[in-house]
């Protein structure tokens, strides 16, 4: 598993998803729906998928003396990895943020800790609708961003919705930090372990299919 995890690195891993980790700057953007760098985070995971495709890099990786079922959970591990990456370098630009005094977000929620709680659910999202799809059929990966793309977005709107229509998102999760911190890291623990539950899903679905799949 080790080895499968450094062949992603060195061999897998695209030149855009690490481009996108400095998308995290985005935050610093007066009125953005901030959701989207998710969405870029995303994108990077579909071009190491894509690049993959055209390098046959699955039919490479089975020659190899590992089981399909590793193989799987190496690329999700490898995912989670890079879309922590991109968690993680929020939260400096979120200081910055803080720092140079630009005015709360008016679109939908504020670069807070509630932001990184709606990042781990929005990729927890489409690690679920993405990567069960995907092991269905490898070679069909743009069909299976399109439809996991679709589903994370909607969740966004529904997110980002929220912060205007329920009180509690709009009174409390969207406010600047550290005003509601307990409710803040309330909900960073609850998008946390959402979003470890539909990953595991999605690696438990993901091997299944793939395990069955005659390439």
């Amino acid at each position: 598993m080790k080895q499968l995890l450094y062949k992603e690195w060195r061999l897998a891993l695209h030149p855009a998803t690490a481009a996108f980790w400095a998308l995290s700057a985005m935050v610093l953007i007066p009125g953005y729906p901030y959701g989207v760098i998710f969405f870029y985070a995303a994108l990077g995971l579909f071009f190491v998928c894509l690049t993959g495709r055209e390098n046959r890099d699955l039919h490479y990786t089975l020659t190899l003396p590992v089981c399909k079922g590793d193989l799987v959970r190496a690329r999700i591990w490898f995912a989670v990895q890079a879309e922590l990456i991109q968690l993680a370098l929020t939260i400096p630009f979120m200081a910055l943020r803080n720092a140079l005094h630009i005015l709360p977000n008016p679109v939908g929620m504020d670069a807070n800790i509630a932001l990184v709680a709606v990042g781990f659910v929005l990729l927890g999202v489409f690690n679920l609708a993405f990567f069960t799809r995907y092991y269905r059929a490898p070679d069909k990966v743009g069909k299976a961003f399109v439809i996991s793309s679709i589903v994370q977005f909607a969740v966004m709107f529904l997110l980002e919705a929220l912060t205007h229509i329920v009180p509690f998102f709009r009174d409390r999760l969207d406010t600047p930090d550290p005003m509601w911190l307990g409710e803040k890291l309330a909900a960073l623990a609850v998008g946390a372990a959402l979003y470890a539950a539909m990953t595991w899903l999605a690696c438990r679905r993901a091997m299944r299919t793939f395990e069955a799949l005659d390439l």
